[in-house]
């Protein structure tokens, strides 16, 4: 299949410090800026300069680090908010203003009328200025979709760049993004951005059907962090992604450094990279089941969709287990330089599978009694049935 072109805006630095245990120093968002941009991200999006002193100062920063990607920034549709964000220098200003009943009631208290005058009076100044410019409702999903529509429309007269969708409280589905994105395409001419939330764990499926729909931007973040449950994570675009068409995100990402990328932020929000997160977990490329192990062992692409070996990684074909198979314990046994015939690979895991059964085994146990087997056939040991104090001492409980 061939994936539409799309382009990353990366919101870690934007988005991402809504994370409860962000708290990033101007020296640790000048060092995720420029991963990410050696990652090759088109887009990082930052805390609008409005936020606080420190805010506005770091936009001005990292705005002038001369980076390939486009910095920039998110602010209210407001003239003030819209001026200084330009003063800071930054490639493009993205608009938001709340849409939904909810967010005019009890947020800005402006209605569908008020917000399309608001918008004609502070976007053709920004339209004017050297920048690009993206009008994003908030709260879409919650919004009616004519009144949504109501006002795209009215913005794309304008001239913007781009048009946004947020599910800022994460409540779509890939239909009803889909549906929405198809209808908008239809309506607009300009790009159109989409925004999803993870709270009910849909963003990376409904950043794809966005995508589908005509979408031409998706904002993400490292490891999905942000406000509450987060928003599409990097990692698990690219994934997505990577499944449709290898070739043009190999050619498009520099995907062996998205597990720097990764553990960098884990590290600065105190978190651990969960163990099934897309690519970077610790277990996305482990194998354990026997069945899974031989096949995987004969040719990786029957249980892997992704190539470890694209992003830097290796797999791992787990042996110390009561589900191992002799095709496991030969593979293990040949990384150890060790060759075993049939009928002795056939005992070894069985062995394996006996010892797990009473008391769980680690790697070491079993490397112990792979190497005091092929002494054994040398003749310089116990034979296997007299090994298990070996097993024990190797760290055989688990």
């Amino acid at each position: 299949m061939t994936i539409p072109p799309f382009s990353i805006i990366e919101s870690t630095l934007r988005e991402g410090e809504q994370f409860v245990n962000a708290f990033f120093t101007t020296e640790q968002k000048i060092r995720l800026a420029t991963l990410l941009d050696a990652f090759g991200v088109e887009y990082l999006e930052v805390t609008s300069p409005l936020a606080s002193p420190r805010s506005r100062e770091d936009c001005a920063t990292l705005a002038g680090l001369g980076l390939k990607a486009k910095v920039l920034t998110h602010t209210r549709c407001h003239e003030d908010d819209v001026r200084v964000a330009l003063e800071t220098g930054v490639d493009g200003v993205d608009v938001v203003i709340g849409t939904s009943s909810k967010l005019r009631e009890f947020s800005h208290g402006k209605s569908i009328d008020e917000i399309v005058a608001i918008a004609r009076d502070v976007l053709p100044a920004l339209v004017e200025a050297d920048v690009e410019v993206r009008f994003s409702t908030e709260d879409s999903l919650r919004s009616d979709p004519e009144d949504l529509f109501r006002v795209y429309e009215a913005v794309a007269e304008l001239g913007v760049d781009r048009v946004g969708v947020a599910d800022t409280v994460g409540i779509g589905t890939p239909r009803r993004i889909f549906d929405l994105v198809s209808e908008l395409r239809r309506r607009v001419p300009c790009d159109i951005e989409f925004h999803g939330h993870d709270d009910s764990g849909c963003a990376i499926a409904n950043s794809f059907a966005a995508l589908e729909a005509g979408a031409t931007h998706i904002d993400t973040s490292v490891l999905g962090i942000g406000e509450r449950n987060g928003i599409t994570s990097l990692g698990g675009l690219i994934a997505r992604m990577v499944t449709l068409d290898r070739d043009a995100v190999v050619a498009k990402y520099r995907l062996n450094l998205l597990r720097t990328i990764d553990e960098t932020v884990a590290a600065l929000v105190g978190v651990d990279v969960p163990f099934n997160n897309p690519i970077t977990g610790f277990s996305a490329f482990t194998h354990k089941a026997g069945i899974h192990a031989k096949a995987v062992l004969n040719d990786p692409s029957t249980y892997e969709a992704l190539r470890p070996e694209d992003f830097g990684l290796s797999r791992y074909v787990h042996v110390a287990h009561r589900l191992t198979g002799h095709h496991a314990i030969r593979h293990r046994a040949e990384q150890l330089g060790l060759r075993f015939g049939p009928e002795t690979l056939k005992r070894l895991t069985a062995r394996v599978k006996e010892l797990a059964d009473r008391r769980g085994m680690t790697l070491d146990a079993v490397d112990a009694l792979l190497h005091e087997a092929e002494e054994e056939e040398r003749g310089a040991a116990a034979p296997v049935d007299a090994i298990e104090a070996v097993v024990e001492s190797a760290g055989g409980a688990s």
